[in-house]
């Protein structure tokens, strides 16, 4: 396998001649072999190519490659291997090889995607982390990218759910990026798995990450776009999702929201629209087991416990921020009252301040 391995990590030739490459010789160690001399059949690999291949032989050491995976604990997994998910490998463009830390995705889960802005509103991220634990209680697997804002929220609400979550990376399944994740990464291993198709070591460079979104559609079943700007990368994952047949939703939020346009774009062009989870998963057929309905339980004795004036704040907040202002406006409290009574909800957990004098309601 270590042949392999050396064929994978070549830099300047495509997947695609690879893998014709590979078919031709029949295995890693003839193309190592045959030193770059193609026949004159194979006319899809070029003089350039060649070159390349022959410097790769200088300067890559497959013994080498191998036992740094190994040291890494990466799983190597060829395109021709009965453990290459059969989602991906029906693609258009399919890697040669992934770079697996952990496990891979199990084939018979539903698969759910959550992607979105990684500058996303707390509205945003409370509602990626809902839908991440309702699926994860539910049964589902949550795919995504482990990028800042949405992805990370998404992923975090499959763990407290209890769930397999797996994250799809733009550099080395043992980089971890951004570096902030790194708890969400090591969590990430004890239930679910770190995927990649780029070699150890990579860095995350921006041209890495439009090309992993593939990746990412291909292993779900459903995309949910939670947060997305007009111009977006959580945009070209939905448009990959359709051309390979995936079901896209969108999670609509206020129409002067930058961050929700390219969401309201996509229900515009027959996109799902997410309005509850729960209703999701019955569009989706994934029973709605007894697990998801303990949340609901909790929430009915959180709002037994408040007293009335602190439920008459709770019910004015909700997922958008509101300013101080705004709540004595709406409650007809003093300021300070007001500050008090919300110190306390936040001490218990009911509430939390996102910016100086702007509040939201906690999720519970």
């Amino acid at each position: 396998m270590m042949y392999e391995c050396w064929l994978a990590e070549i830099r300047g030739i495509s997947d695609r001649k690879k893998r014709m490459l590979r078919k031709a010789f029949g295995t890693g160690k003839a193309v190592y072999d045959s030193d770059g001399a193609c026949s004159a059949s194979m006319d899809f690999f070029t003089k350039k190519d060649i070159e390349i291949l022959r410097q790769a032989k200088q300067q890559i050491s497959p013994e080498e490659v191998r036992r740094a995976q190994e040291r890494l604990g990466i799983r190597f997994i060829p395109f021709f291997s009965e453990e290459y998910p059969e989602k991906i490998s029906k693609t258009a463009d399919p890697p040669y090889a992934l770079y697996v830390k952990g496990s891979l995705p199990p084939p018979g889960r539903k698969a759910v995607a959550i992607v979105g802005a990684r500058r996303c509103t707390p509205y945003g991220e409370a509602m990626a982390l809902e839908y991440g634990e309702e699926l994860a209680r539910c049964g589902a697997v949550v795919i995504s990218g482990m990028a800042r804002g949405i992805d990370g929220a998404g992923q975090r609400g499959a763990l407290n759910g209890g769930g397999r979550t797996y994250a799809v990376l733009g550099c080395g399944a043992d980089v971890c990026y951004p570096r902030e994740h790194v708890g969400l990464y090591a969590d990430i291993l004890k239930s679910g798995g770190i995927l990649s198709e780029l070699p150890s070591g990579a860095p995350p460079l921006p041209v890495h990450f439009p090309r992993r979104n593939r990746i990412i559609s291909a292993l779900s079943d459903v995309i949910l776009v939670m947060e997305a700007e007009e111009r977006s990368g959580s945009l070209i994952t939905a448009d990959l999702a359709l051309e390979q047949g995936r079901d896209v939703y969108a999670l609509p939020g206020p129409a002067t929201s930058p961050t929700s346009r390219g969401c309201h774009r996509l229900i515009a062009q027959g996109a799902g629209i997410l309005l509850s989870p729960r209703e999701l998963m019955e569009e989706l057929d994934i029973q709605i087991v007894k697990l998801c309905k303990n949340k609901e339980k909790s929430k009915e004795e959180n709002k037994k416990v408040l007293e009335t004036t602190e439920n008459m704040v709770y019910s004015c907040l909700g997922l958008f921020p509101k300013s101080v202002n705004e709540l004595v406006a709406a409650t007809e409290l003093s300021a300070q009252e007001l500050l008090r009574i919300l110190a306390y909800m936040e001490i218990k957990g009911l509430v939390r301040e996102v910016s100086k004098n702007y509040y939201i309601k906690a999720r519970k």
